[in-house]
């Protein structure tokens, strides 16, 4: 099907092109490609880092980590569509097949997982975790302590039966040629703390039992080069919001600007006192000895890779892991500066108010987005009544509201450490402009994306609030004081819909608040007009580093 439309494509690009050549119409436009529309809402960036202090060992190493984050991949395209080359291979038009390479798969995920390839619909909610045959009666009926493991594929048995299948033996071959590279990385690396954990994920990967080695990587404080790989976020099970899906990250330390995040951390347990709810919505505290660093990115593979890509990391997501340990905060700061430079400056010129639009700095986004990771770690992790994680009351809406909750708790936290005296990046009126700013920038991810729902949904509320203000020629100026209280009540309301575990509230929330309304979407579209991309790609691997 894919193959016969393509083609009838082709033929009729053809007829177009002769029907120009004997019929003078120079007024005539050619008809515009809709792939080329497609492609422009992504900026091409090559990621890549100045690796000249590493030594050869932990250059050799990295080679190592590149083919191990390759496998991660090879697993997600398996989980999200089906083997890559499999796939990949049916696709004739090569911008066609660069989209679906970007979006790992027929979906846009730009623009809510509509199918831009003939022969696919929907997508299944829940990719490729479970049958896509499955009925909820039979998910229901489906007695198995291990069907909610973020680690199990859902399958059917030779009888057609439920059954759960850890990750490790469904693919077993791919698993066990990742874990033996990061044990051989293990031993070219200089830091003691990152050998530790690779030669740790190795084992984890092989058991589906990450623990120990998030506990490890925890302690790792002094490298030159770090990695996260495995499955990890869960944000592609739209079904249930319990299935990990696999990805990897290749890091090369900034020390001059970790430097300068370090200082942060202490603060974070009383920070958690100072949460605008109450008490029993608190009583978690956070490890303070989380630490706080910036990167350059140089692979992405798998989850983090698929259309929108991360700017920041807080991890490990392990409940156990942040109430003894806390998180790791990683700013990828190359990739952010490449959102900022592409689209965040370029989308403030379009809807930010003139006079505001010096208040938008990278200072100020770089700082948005460490603490929104660092929010991620705060806040409660448990229900009030002890009887589930947070995570598992609110199943497929937890991440849209975790997503929300890390924004708006981000912010607060800004502000509180600005009247402590301690935050002095920058203007407090920079950080609220430029919040507003990064709204229009991740709203356009949509409402397929965790991300876009949130902030659709913190939208919404400052909207009802009054925090901002829509000018008549369509830009958008902030009220600093009554954002600064909404800020308040929205961190207030979210917390709090966790504590509870509130799922039908919250599910009917992200319903009615999640989505784009015919205001926002006029101004998104002038945005889109304008040419500026949603997101970027990245030009990547050891080639571009000079490692082949």
């Amino acid at each position: 099907m894919i193959k016969k439309t393509l083609k009838f494509i082709a033929g009729s690009l053809a007829l177009l092109f002769l029907a120009s050549c004997t019929s003078p119409a120079p007024q005539q436009e050619t008809p515009k490609d809709p792939m080329d529309q497609l492609l422009k809402k992504y900026a091409e960036v090559t990621l890549t880092s100045d690796i000249s202090h590493l030594n050869a060992n932990e250059k050799e190493m990295l080679k190592l980590l590149f083919k191990a984050a390759t496998i991660m991949d090879d697993i997600f395209w398996t989980q999200h569509i089906g083997p890559k080359d499999e796939f990949l291979s049916k696709i004739e038009n090569e911008k066609v097949k660069k989209f679906a390479t970007i979006n790992y798969g027929p979906w846009d995920q730009m623009d809510n997982e509509k199918p831009f390839m003939e022969g696919y619909g929907e997508k299944f909610k829940g990719a490729g975790f479970y049958p896509a045959d499955m009925t909820q009666e039979e998910w229901d009926a489906f007695e198995d302590p291990n069907k909610t493991s973020l680690y199990t594929l859902i399958v059917r048995d030779e009888n057609g039966k439920l059954k759960s299948v850890w990750y490790h033996e469904a693919y077993a071959a791919q698993i066990e040629e990742a874990a033996v590279l990061l044990e051989k990385a293990s031993l070219l690396a200089s830091d003691a703390e990152f050998a530790t954990y690779l030669k740790l994920r190795a084992k984890a990967l092989r058991t589906d039992d990450y623990l120990e080695s998030d506990l490890a990587w925890m302690e790792i404080k002094n490298n030159n080069i770090d990695m996260v790989i495995g499955p990890i976020e869960n944000y592609v099970d739209a079904l249930n919001g319990y299935k990990a899906a696999h990805e990897a990250f290749i890091l090369i330390k900034d020390k001059e600007w970790s430097g300068r995040l370090a200082h942060y951390a202490q603060f974070l347990p009383d920070l958690q006192k100072q949460l605008p709810v109450e008490d029993v919505y608190k009583k978690e505290v956070p490890g303070s000895d989380a630490d706080l660093n910036a990167y350059d990115a140089i692979f992405y593979a798998g989850d983090c890779n698929m259309a929108g890509k991360t700017i920041a990391i807080n991890l490990p997501n392990d409940e156990r892991v942040h109430l003894e340990k806390g998180t790791r905060k990683l700013q990828l700061k190359n990739s952010m500066k490449a959102k900022f430079d592409h689209i965040l400056v370029p989308v403030s010129d379009v809807l930010i108010a003139p006079e505001q639009r010096k208040h938008i700095t990278f200072d100020a986004f770089f700082s948005n987005v460490m603490f929104h990771e660092v929010a991620h770690g705060m806040g409660i992790k448990n229900t009030i009544d002890g009887s589930s994680s947070v995570r598992k009351a609110l199943r497929e809406q937890y991440s849209p509201l975790e997503e929300a909750k890390a924004d708006i708790l981000g912010l607060f936290l800004v502000t509180k450490l600005n009247e402590m005296g301690e935050f002095k990046d920058t203007d407090l009126m920079d950080n609220y402009v430029t919040f507003m700013a990064g709204i229009f920038r991740s709203v356009r991810f949509g409402a397929a994306s965790a991300h876009g729902k949130a902030n659709m949904m913190t939208f919404s509320f400052l909207l009802q609030e009054g925090a901002f203000t829509r000018n008549e020629d369509g830009t958008y100026a902030i009220n600093l004081e009554k954002m600064m209280e909404a800020n308040r009540k929205l961190t207030g309301k979210i917390l709090k819909a966790q504590g509870d575990g509130s799922y039908d509230f919250v599910k009917e929330w992200v319903a009615t608040e999640g989505v784009v309304k015919p205001q926002l979407q006029s101004d998104l579209n002038r945005i889109m007009e304008k040419g500026i991309p949603v997101d970027i790609y990245f030009n990547m691997g050891p080639h571009v580093l000079g490692l082949e």
